[in-house]
């Protein structure tokens, strides 16, 4: 059976860098449980994510992306608009984790339904508080996370909490 993930990722301890992990959780609180898809915090496994993104039907990943916009900007990429290699990096992490992407495209596997929501960090330092840039355009990005699942037939509107 194809696998409907929402997977997080992220370094909780750079600030902005963990805005996947914070939107992870803060989806899962509005969702509650039985929502109908895995959510998956994926951290910065990197490489050790390979099974997971290959075993998708519907991948939605939340992240920290750096497209060189105002900080706090929504960033969305489809399935064909993302980078699947590191020669374009949009984080810190985000180098392994678009080896992955290229891996599984490489081998036929890229899930079918894939899209990024990110937001650009405007403070990659440490500390375990999302910047106020990025906490303001959470509430965005979640309800976009929302609508992308409604779009794949995933979640019905009354999913919510």
């Amino acid at each position: 059976m194809q696998r409907s993930v929402v997977l997080g990722i992220g370094n909780i301890l750079n600030r902005d860098e963990g805005l996947g992990i914070h939107a992870l959780r803060a989806l899962e609180t509005r969702l509650g449980p039985g929502a109908g898809v895995e959510l998956v915090d994926g951290g910065t496994i990197g490489l050790g994510l390979l099974n997971l993104v290959e075993t998708c039907e519907h991948l939605l990943i939340l992240d920290a992306a750096d497209a060189r916009q105002a900080p706090g900007s929504l960033v969305e990429l489809r399935r064909d608009e993302i980078p699947l290699y590191a020669g374009v990096k949009l984080s810190q992490h985000q180098v392994t984790f678009q080896e992955v992407l290229g891996l599984a495209n490489m081998r036929g596997r890229l899930p079918r339904h894939l899209h990024l929501i990110g937001v650009q960090p405007a403070d990659m330092s440490l500390g375990l508080e999302l910047s106020p840039a990025v906490a303001a355009a959470l509430p965005l990005a979640l309800a976009r996370a929302e609508a992308i699942l409604i779009g794949w037939g995933l979640l019905t509107p009354c999913d919510r909490n």
